[in-house]
């Protein structure tokens, strides 16, 4: 008989002189395993009784051995690096889920390109930035809330190019945009000819998911090259790019919920590059040039760096006019520092986070070993620096004044406290993307006075598109101004006052508290600058 196969019969096999349906073979078939299943069972139960075997089950009951990745102490290695090319630097960066080995820890986060950091992008003045950013990351498993300022939608992203003086409309540097999982998104971004060359950085923005993202080690380098270009001392210097990150997870190893970020106490350890307590190299006598940038998500960091000082030749990707030396650097989230190190003699020194209060500790413990060894190098400091690249803003300059206060509300006791018992503000009110909260005039120059009325924390206050000079800290003038994009508030009533250009570019941009779980929980306002 054959089977056709437009009916619903069953195809009939000949076995010897017996013919059998293909229902009926399927059948004897299923029996004749189930048999065999029983007795191998049974067979392996007496064994089992008999100690002779274990029961035919996985060895690994669903656990893969891994081999041992070594927890710390590995050289250092710096992120991959992309550059432009006649004047464009023209890459993708994909957002997805990747695994992470890190401090003998082995974590499932949301990241640039597989790695953390993301790659490091170098470009000059004049050139233009073009990204396909690809959020391969799954579909949100939320809704928006009623309190946007409750952290939410987690996969969904944006890019902020941080520090950069560039437009913040269209697809440039506009965080107000949405790029949903499972979409592509174009971003291009054009700097200016006459743009400061220095260290600056990238990271998400979005508002409900930045903070989860940041912690995750969402963030990379943004090199503007071309500064102290003339200074040989700098040029000779060994360049190493030190990106600072606090680790933080929960008991999968993922950061899933905002409960893992918020209390105080979360970090787990410190890490550079991704790394924990990396190894530098150095020889006796050798300068290096250190370009560090603090991406953690919440905390200040105050760097030691043992039996050196730490010689700063630019903040914030501005160069000074002058060497700092410094026997440590405190350094906010969203800050960089390029700084100048003279290895001492033969040895392994400690570079770490020294205690800090900011209202609460800030995180502390090795960031790296520096081994100094081999043969000595003479190497020299640079006894003199340019003048710095942007004109100290005169009394005469200013066309109004403005005074921004930070705030914040907590539960009775502070540290039993849910997250969602406290409250961040600015003037009094959480954030509103629909809200306008201060308008500015093109070709403004202005002097802003920044107030922290918080009793338990420090603020770090970071604002959009446009530099600023800082005058004053808490009442006392600065014998030298200093050009910065982020700065330190203290709390219970510190006072900075800077002033800034509002030039050239037009649209809506940030200002908030860059200690991440306080910008995601309310801290953050809206500048539009318009042409009168």
């Amino acid at each position: 008989m054959q089977h056709d196969p437009s009916d619903g019969s069953s195809a009939s096999f000949v076995t010897g002189t017996t013919t059998l349906s293909r229902r009926q073979l399927l059948g004897a078939a299923g029996a004749l395993s189930l048999m065999a299943g029983t007795a191998t069972a049974q067979h392996a139960m007496h064994n089992h009784a008999g100690a002779s075997h274990t029961a035919d089950m996985s060895p690994t009951m669903g656990m893969v051995p891994e081999p041992p990745v070594p927890a710390m102490d590995q050289p250092l290695v710096e992120p991959e690096v992309r550059r432009s090319v006649d004047g464009v630097l023209s890459t993708t960066l994909r957002v997805g889920y990747a695994y992470r080995q890190i401090g003998g820890v082995r974590l499932y986060v949301r990241s640039y390109e597989g790695g953390s950091p993301g790659p490091t992008l170098r470009m000059k003045p004049g050139e233009t930035l073009r990204i396909k950013m690809i959020n391969d990351l799954p579909p949100n498993r939320d809704g928006l809330p009623a309190d946007i300022s409750h952290p939410h939608q987690f996969n969904n992203t944006n890019f902020h190019f941080h520090g950069a003086h560039a437009s913040p409309s269209g697809i440039a540097d506009n965080v107000m945009r949405s790029m949903a999982p499972g979409h592509s998104y174009n971003i291009e971004i054009a700097l200016p000819a006459d743009h400061t060359r220095g260290t600056y950085w990238y990271h998400p923005h979005h508002h409900g998911s930045a903070d989860i993202q940041m912690s995750s080690g969402m963030v990379g380098a943004v090199i503007v090259e071309g500064d102290f270009a003339d200074v040989p001392e700098i040029v000779a210097a060994r360049e190493r790019l030190l990106v600072l990150s606090q680790v933080v997870f929960d008991a999968s190893g993922m950061i899933e919920n905002f409960e893992t970020l918020f209390p105080e106490t979360a970090t787990r350890f410190l890490a550079i590059n991704g790394q924990r307590r990396p190894v530098i190299e150095m020889r006796p006598g050798e300068v290096q040039r250190w370009r560090i940038l603090n991406a953690a998500y919440q905390d200040d960091m105050l760097l030691d760096l043992e039996k050196h000082e730490l010689h700063a030749i630019a903040y914030d990707g501005i160069q000074l006019g002058a060497v700092q030396p410094l026997k440590q650097l405190l350094i906010a989230p969203g800050q960089r520092a390029d700084i100048l190190v003279k290895a001492g003699g033969p040895g392994t020194y400690g570079f770490n986070a020294a205690p800090y209060d900011q209202g609460h500790p800030s995180p502390v413990g090795p960031l790296a070993r520096v081994v100094v060894s081999g043969a000595p190098m003479d190497m020299k400091l640079p006894r003199a620096l340019p003048p710095a690249p942007l004109a100290s803003i005169k009394d005469t300059e200013i066309t109004n004044r403005r005074k921004v206060v930070l705030s914040a509300t907590a539960p009775e006791a502070d540290a039993a406290g849910h997250w969602q018992e406290f409250g961040f503000f600015i003037d009094g009110k959480k954030f509103d993307p629909a809200r306008i909260d201060h308008r500015v005039k093109l070709g403004a120059v202005e002097e802003w006075t920044i107030v922290n009325t918080h009793e338990h924390d420090d603020h770090v206050f970071h604002i959009h598109t446009n530099p600023f000079q800082v005058v004053s800290v808490n009442g006392k003038p600065l014998a030298t101004p200093e050009w910065r994009d982020s700065v330190i508030v203290e709390r219970k009533g510190g006072q900075v006052v800077f002033r800034s250009r509002f030039l050239d570019f037009t649209g809506v941009f940030m200002l908030h508290c860059h200690m991440m779980n306080h910008e995601e929980m309310g801290m953050m306002q809206t500048v539009e600058v318009y042409k009168p």
